[in-house]
């Protein structure tokens, strides 16, 4: 059987993820999709950091070594930063390629053309890895809720911030020792600027928008705003009155009809269906005119929980392509 060969864009904490689950999973790969499955070329900016990576897998700063390789057939990307993210993936498209990423801050403001882009070149795009890391929230929504109309969004859509509330509230730490600890257990950056704001939790509602409503709220209706205005007092008070401090994300049309969004701390009771979501898990609560309520939870960050989004929908596009026509 050809092998099918792939090619990875960016080395970072998620590209590393996924390098190491294509190689740690291989045979599993092989038998789930008919075929072997080759990493063909590693496109990043700086080959020095990681030359035992080079001794296994052709590496590249040159995006045209994707473009112009036509055995390459679905590319994975795991670069931060709305470019040159955008651009690699309009090209990757334009040259026929499927597409997996994990870009959330990209797909928030480019995720419309780049699937309409997809379309007209009759590729596919994989974006699940953009909003909860392992939680398969976009293949869940775009799969199984076609008669159900969603009529609300509340979700915990970062680790970060959601473990530095639990550490405040469980182990009494001020704001300021929660982040270093969180920094310091990797899971916050050296600037958490887009994690203790909430800019993180907003590109992930963008997206999530744009799939459930075909459209995102105007600015005007959206509410945001971050934990760093959280006190230990704050969250002992709430504790005090049953409840607990949760950095919520949530998205629905009010009663004039405008879709709005919010992206801000609130303190919700034991019946809240986001209350017992702790450390750094993510989760989405949807109501639904059909089903009603459910809740997914899981790992929503890092290495191997993102990268299994991404191979997740890697296996979903390669089950959607024609099968080959026997040679005799």
């Amino acid at each position: 059987m050809k092998p099918i060969q792939v090619a990875l864009i960016g080395l970072g904490t998620v590209g590393c993820g996924v390098y190491q689950t294509l190689h740690i999973h291989k045979q599993r790969l092989e038998i789930v999709l008919g075929a072997p499955v080759e990493l063909t070329t590693v496109v990043i900016e700086n080959p020095d950091k990681h030359q035992r990576i080079a001794e296994k897998a052709p590496i590249s700063t040159d995006i045209s070594d994707i473009l112009y390789n036509p055995e390459i057939d679905v590319v994975f990307e795991a670069i931060n930063g709305k470019e040159p993210a955008f651009t690699y993936l309009k090209q990757c498209i334009q040259a026929g390629k499927h597409v997996v990423t994990a870009n959330k801050e990209m797909f928030a403001s480019h995720g419309r053309e780049l699937k309409e882009l997809a379309k007209t070149n009759d590729v596919q795009i994989g974006y699940d890895a953009t909003t909860a890391g392992g939680i398969p929230i976009i293949q869940t929504i775009s799969q199984l809720f076609r008669a159900n109309q969603i009529q609300q969004v509340q979700a915990i859509l970062n680790g970060t911030s959601n473990y530095i509330l639990t550490e405040m509230r469980e182990n009494k730490l001020s704001f300021s020792t929660a982040l270093k600890q969180a920094q310091k257990w990797g899971y916050a950056e050296a600037d958490p600027t887009n994690d203790i704001e909430g800019y993180d939790a907003f590109y992930k509602l963008m997206i999530l928008s744009e799939l459930i409503y075909d459209k995102q709220p105007d600015p005007e209706n959206i509410s945001h705003s971050g934990i760093t205005g959280i006190t230990g007092d704050s969250i002992e008070k709430a504790q005090q009155d049953g409840n607990r401090i949760k950095h919520i994300a949530s998205i629905n049309y009010d009663k004039a009809g405008n879709l709005t969004a919010a992206i801000e701390p609130v303190a919700v009771s034991k019946e809240h269906p986001l209350y017992a979501v702790e450390g750094v898990d993510n989760a989405i609560h949807l109501k639904a005119d059909i089903v009603g309520d459910i809740t997914l939870t899981g790992p929503g960050a890092g290495s191997f929980p993102t990268a299994s989004a991404m191979i997740e929908d890697f296996c979903l596009i390669l089950s959607k392509r024609p099968a080959p026509i026997p040679i005799s």
